[in-house]
């Protein structure tokens, strides 16, 4: 059996990758800032390019017959991608401004193997209702919105600010699962 490595510390992740069924992964994050080279990439490029980045720094060291999984997971509102906030009032300016808004997450995968890469993005439309600046800063407050692209968590406390999603759940949560199963299997290894 091919080994496999997460490069992610997202604690989601290994939980999805866990609650799909693969029970035997590392976990090896990637140690390099996630910094994008070219500010002026369409969104699906900008999380794609970070994820390869971040699937190459682990490949480098993982040795032969690994198959490294990396991601990456940005929110997109209004022609500006939103990370991980830097402090709580970056927190509640996020989510002021996707309070009552549809906004898109992207979610870019790569997957390494013996020299081979292959990459991939979903995006899925998020529809937050209408929220109170009280209920935003008694959310941030939780801790929740801290790790988080967009300073939420859908699969969290902030479910109740989601009306609705267009797409796929786990590429809100920041692994599309279906999207990984078939990038695995055009390398020849069946990880689910």
């Amino acid at each position: 059996m091919t080994k496999v490595i997460l490069a992610s510390a997202s604690p989601r992740r290994k939980q999805l990758l866990e609650q799909a069924g693969l029970a035997n992964f590392i976990v090896r994050p990637a140690e390099g800032p996630e910094l994008l080279a070219d500010a002026h990439l369409p969104p699906g490029e900008a999380v794609t390019a970070i994820a390869l980045a971040k699937c190459r720094e682990v490949a480098d060291k993982a040795g032969p017959d690994a198959l490294v999984l990396a991601a990456d997971t940005m929110v997109y509102l209004d022609g500006e991608l939103l990370g991980k906030p830097k402090d709580e009032e970056e927190a509640v300016h996020m989510l002021t401004r996707l309070a009552g808004a549809k906004h898109t997450v992207y979610t870019g995968v790569a997957l390494y193997l013996n020299g081979e890469t292959r990459t991939g993005v979903e995006m899925t439309d998020v529809f937050f209702r209408p929220l109170t600046q009280r209920e935003i800063r008694a959310y941030v407050a939780t801790g929740e919105s801290m790790d988080k692209a967009g300073s939420y968590g859908m699969q969290g406390l902030a479910s109740v600010f989601v009306r609705r999603i267009e797409g796929d759940v786990y590429t809100v949560i920041g692994l599309p699962l279906c999207r990984v199963a078939e990038l695995a299997q055009e390398m020849g290894v069946r990880l689910f």
